[in-house]
């Protein structure tokens, strides 16, 4: 039932009650406003795109998304169509007429919601008036030379016009709810209010402006929240107004959210207001009919990469590619933010612990992190050349030995493994062998880079002195480009590759969500978060053990960065030291963790938000329960039983530990019993804000 017609029902689970029976609830709209709609800049894009779905879900036919019209997304993602409701046809036929361009149809994902797209260009000869009544408003001046927030202006001028022409259709009444996302579509919210018109507003920051660029510059920013001047930060890096237009915007809203409960901190310090509600980020989970679906994806995904080491370290494979683990890292170039520096410093001391333990297992890391390239480095494109031609050489032998070894076996006899090869094979094989020695070492990155002398990762390898060594038993792979299945060196797609890796590494300092250890979590691949992430955040208040689900929480806020980066390298030493099974026990335990990422569970923290705006709005018409933002204490996972419990139990503290132990430990492990016990944890979406009958929680349970 989408929830328009809900409001009509009595007042349950804390939805708003409707008490205007002549008010048709059914036509109650939502319009969501992104510059990111059809548009991926960044995360918010994925956060709109996931979520649609569950939303369309909700209101069906009601609910509509505004963005901007770029030609180049629309070809591929949009397809055209006359609007159904006749109000929302009628006030896009007035802006036509007065010379803007708008689009309406279908977003091609999940959901198939519609869009409202209006072209930015058609109405850049308004800017100036814009601007000022934009100035008039709110006193806030956008300087010329800054197109962005130009753009803002006009896409969020557009909007507000769109809104009022529809809520002139509904003579007051209150059939609008308007959400917005993040400072570039905060203008069409200011001058919906400025102009009061009858909208239930929202509005959503994803990130701080000024936190994102102090944290860039390398400031202690958490530790020092409450003593930025504010005003002289935004006014020296020259973003004084965009920070005014998302200040303006959390303000003017009826209700403000925020994606995490840092970012919240974060936004009562920097934009002066504490969020109305947190809501967290989520994904459309698809799970497998067979339930180790994703354990074979991983088997087969890993053999694709293994394919591809053997090309990139010809020469130098010295190493046994099944006792190798894969870790990556992946995201925006941003070396600091995304815990780059720190993790590059923890695979300098794996290294060394792997070399002094004299361990058999070698690391190959990956940093998926694109960044400016000519184009393929030769020596890669070699490695893989030779490669396949050393694959090709193997396939012609073995074919002229199996035919040898069938016809002797048809005569009777047992062939002379002597004679079975002839020179001519010798001679082959010897060649081919001859093609693999190699003078210089694997190259530490796929591409040619641009002003490779001043790139941080490179710097910091050169000082750290990771240079794929045949001693390392760390090695490192920069691939500065966005991975793709068409690519001639390792043609596998981002799932693809995520799927074939053991770990996610992702020690952020500055991640208001993080969706890449989110991705790896519905995929059953662990991986390693900060409590200064949203995500990390999120895991620490849901589950008991974190590490023993995978997912392996670094404290940067309480720690100092030695201290942050020794326990990093004990997460990954501790990820090295377990053993086949054990991580085969670990990866069904993160894969069980999805569904407390799944947004038809985490919508209903949007849910709430929309019902706190409506009764907020339009208390008359609308009201709601007194009750706090949802909570889900209730389906909290509990420390697992059996091992291994954490990166320490795969440590053993005694020389004397023997196989019988491990025995043991596979005996007290139940995959059956976990999973029935994880899914009754989350198997109600609406049991909010209590713990299970019968179970109390005892004092300090869920300690980490």
């Amino acid at each position: 039932m989408p929830l328009a017609r809900s409001l009509s029902m009595t007042s349950l689970n804390g939805l708003p009650q409707c008490e205007d029976e002549d008010l048709p609830v059914e036509d109650l709209l939502l319009f969501e406003v992104s510059w990111e709609v059809t548009n991926k800049v960044g995360g918010i894009y994925t956060v709109i795109q996931t979520k649609a779905k569950t939303t369309a879900d909700e209101w069906g036919e009601n609910y509509f998304l505004i963005g901007p019209y770029f030609e180049q997304n629309v070809k591929t993602q949009v397809e055209f169509s006359e609007p159904p409701n006749p109000a929302v046809k009628k006030a896009m036929d007035t802006m036509k007429s007065q010379g803007c361009q708008v689009f309406f149809g279908r977003w091609l994902i999940e959901g198939s919601p519609y869009v409202l797209l209006f072209d930015i260009g058609s109405a850049a000869w308004n800017l100036d008036k814009w601007k000022g009544e934009f100035w008039e408003v709110s006193n806030i001046g956008i300087p010329f030379h800054d197109q962005e927030a130009n753009d803002a202006v006009i896409f969020g001028s557009l909007t507000a016009w769109f809104l009022k022409e529809l809520s002139c259709q509904f003579d007051d009444k209150p059939n609008i709810i308007a959400h917005f996302h993040e400072w570039q579509a905060g203008v069409g919210l200011i001058l919906s209010r400025s102009q009061k018109l009858p909208v239930a507003t929202i509005f959503t920051t994803h990130a701080t402006l000024l936190g994102r660029y102090l944290c860039a510059a390398s400031i202690d920013f958490y530790n020092n929240l409450d003593q930025f001047d504010i005003d002289k930060e935004a006014g020296e890096r020259q973003i004084y107004h965009r920070y005014c237009m998302e200040r303006a915007s959390v303000h003017c809203a009826h209700v403000f959210t925020t994606v995490s409960q840092i970012t919240a901190t974060e936004a009562e310090h920097m934009l002066k207001k504490s969020p109305d509600v947190v809501t967290p980020n989520g994904l459309n989970i698809k799970k497998f009919s067979a339930m180790h679906e994703f354990q074979n994806l991983h088997s087969m995904y890993k053999a694709r990469i293994q394919e591809f080491i053997r090309g990139h370290f010809y020469g130098h494979l010295d190493f046994d590619l099944d006792k190798t683990l894969f870790f990556f890292i992946a995201g925006r170039y941003e070396f600091s933010n995304k815990g780059a520096d720190m993790f590059l410093e923890a695979l300098s001391r794996l290294n060394f612990l792997l070399r002094v333990h004299k361990t058999d297992v070698t690391v190959i890391v990956f940093f998926i992190m694109p960044a400016k390239t000519n184009n393929f480095n030769v020596e890669t494109l070699k490695g893989q050349a030779v490669r396949k031609q050393l694959w090709d050489t193997a396939q012609s032998v073995k074919e002229k030995f199996g035919r040898k070894l069938y016809n002797s076996l048809l005569k009777g006899e047992i062939p002379d493994l002597n004679k079975i090869l002839d020179r001519d094979d010798i001679s082959i094989m010897k060649r081919a062998i001859y093609t693999t020695q190699r003078h210089t070492l694997p190259p530490v990155t796929t591409h040619n880079m641009i002003d490779d002398s001043n790139d941080p990762i490179l710097n910091t390898i050169r000082r750290i002195g990771l240079f794929n060594n045949r001693t390392d038993r760390v090695k490192v792979i920069l691939h500065p480009e966005f991975l793709s299945s068409t690519s001639p060196l390792l043609p596998l797609d981002y799932e693809e590759f995520v799927r074939g890796c053991h770990l996610g590494v992702f020690p952020s300092y500055y991640e208001p969500w993080g969706y890449t250890p989110a991705e790896c979590t519905v995929m059953g691949i662990p991986s390693v978060t900060t409590n200064l992430s949203g995500f990390g955040c999120f895991m620490q208040e849901h589950v008991a053990d974190p590490a023993a689900y995978g997912i392996y929480i670094v404290d940067r806020r309480f720690r100092s960065p030695d201290e942050s980066c020794n326990q990093l390298t004990q997460f990954l030493y501790g990820f090295c030291q377990q053993n086949r099974r054990q991580r085969i026990i670990q990866r069904n335990r993160t894969e069980r963790l999805s569904d407390l990422l799944d947004w038809k569970y985490l919508g209903r923290y949007y849910m709430h938000a929309r019902h706190l705006a409506l009764s907020r709005t339009f208390p008359v018409k609308f009201e709601m329960e007194p009750s706090a933002p949802p909570k889900t204490e209730g389906f909290r996972y509990p420390r697992p039983s059996s091992v291994p419990p954490s990166p320490s139990a795969s440590q053993h503290s005694s020389p004397h530990h023997s196989e019988a132990e491990d025995e043991d430990e596979d005996e007290r492990y139940d995959e059956d019993e976990e999973a029935e016990r994880d899914r009754q944890n989350i198997k109600s979406p609406f049991s909010i804000g209590a713990l299970p009958q019968g179970k109390k929680k005892q004092h300090g349970e869920y300690r980490n």
